[in-house]
């Protein structure tokens, strides 16, 4: 039987290499494209299907960042597939980044030029927002939907006898210093991109210790420093017009720079030949690429300890409870509302 294979935010970017990269082994498994613009979703599978013709290539429509959309995608999704095999989390925002130049053009012409790409520490901020839910718009997007989608999904993830994998695409960029257990959500601090993607760490190691006897087991990436739309919205494009030579001649001294989204992808290819049992569940899988081209996956262990990580758990399932009670109180009083207009006609 094929491998049931969904991948959020798979119509560019790293997403999209996996998904080349994955249909490029062969077509024996059912990859879904579970995306928020379906536009690009449909040429996104254009794309793949022209170059893999047999393939199986299936679309969903998913806003991570709306509790609503996640709720009817899961539902889908269990309408379709009798069990997932892979998960791969890899949708994900950095809205209004917000870039010190001063700190960026010091740092360029300095011993800590690397560290600065690789880690952004001390030079990136960004602009949040409530969202529709009433969420921050960050947190639900890179972290609280895709758990919610987990928790949706558990009865195709969670089989007896049946093994399945999630994979979180991280960052360098998730450290424990942009982080507060106060504030899950980072709503008084300015750099949610680092905490949610810290989160999604801590939230990995936490979904091993409860579901890995249930035989679903969770990993992390860094794909490393990817030209991707959202690296591209850091700066003006003028400005990575002028550096992308010194990039490129740096990638000589580090392994960090990735660069192409093929690359970067490297990782989540890497994992999907793993057997998940032979894993660390304190490891980050680093995609990196040497100064000649070639491409390797290393683990590194994360900042975490099982405390705080099984604290976030809590909160998340507690805020989950919060979240569906608050939709399915909307939903009675559409439903009250309907059933009255009925009632004056």
């Amino acid at each position: 039987m094929d491998d049931v294979v969904i991948v959020t935010g798979a119509n560019s970017g790293i997403g999209l290499a996996l998904c080349e990269r994955l249909l490029g082994r062969g077509n024996q498994l059912r990859l879904c494209l579970a995306c928020r613009n379906m536009q690009r979703a449909e040429a996104a599978r254009s794309a793949l299907l022209s170059s893999h013709p047999s393939a199986h290539v299936d679309l969903l429509h998913l806003d991570v960042s709306s509790v609503q959309s996640v709720l009817a995608a899961a539902q889908e999704v269990k309408a379709r597939y009798n069990r997932l095999d892979y998960m791969y989390l890899n949708a994900g925002i950095m809205p209004n980044p917000q870039v010190d130049i001063k700190a960026f053009l010091k740092g360029l012409f300095s011993r800590n030029v690397i560290n600065m790409f690789a880690t952004a520490e001390g030079l990136l901020t960004q602009q949040d927002r409530l969202n529709s839910d009433g969420l921050q718009e960050v947190f639900a997007t890179n972290l609280f939907g895709h758990f919610l989608l987990i928790r949706e999904l558990e009865p195709l993830l969670c089989q007896a006898g049946h093994t399945s994998r999630i994979v979180w695409s991280s960052s360098s960029n998730a450290r424990r210093s942009a982080f507060s257990m106060d504030d899950i959500q980072h709503r008084c601090g300015s750099e949610p991109y680092s905490s949610s993607k810290y989160a999604s760490d801590l939230l990995s190691f936490a979904l091993n210790k409860h579901k890995n006897s249930q035989g679903l087991f969770s990993s992390v990436i860094c794909p490393g420093l990817v030209m991707t739309n959202l690296t591209y919205g850091i700066l003006p494009s003028f400005f990575w017009t002028l550096i992308m030579p010194i990039m490129w001649f740096i990638r000589i001294f580090t392994n960090t720079f990735t660069l192409t989204p093929y690359n970067g992808a490297e990782a989540l290819y890497w994992l999907f030949l793993q057997k998940p049992e032979s894993l660390d569940p304190r490891a980050k899988y680093h995609s990196l690429t040497s100064g000649f081209g070639t491409n390797y996956t290393q683990p590194q262990q994360m900042d975490i300890d099982e405390e705080m990580s099984e604290a976030l758990y809590i909160k998340l399932l507690g805020l989950e409870k919060v979240v569906r009670r608050k939709l399915n109180e909307d939903n009675a009083d559409k439903e009250a509302y309907r059933h009255y207009l009925n009632e004056t006609e």
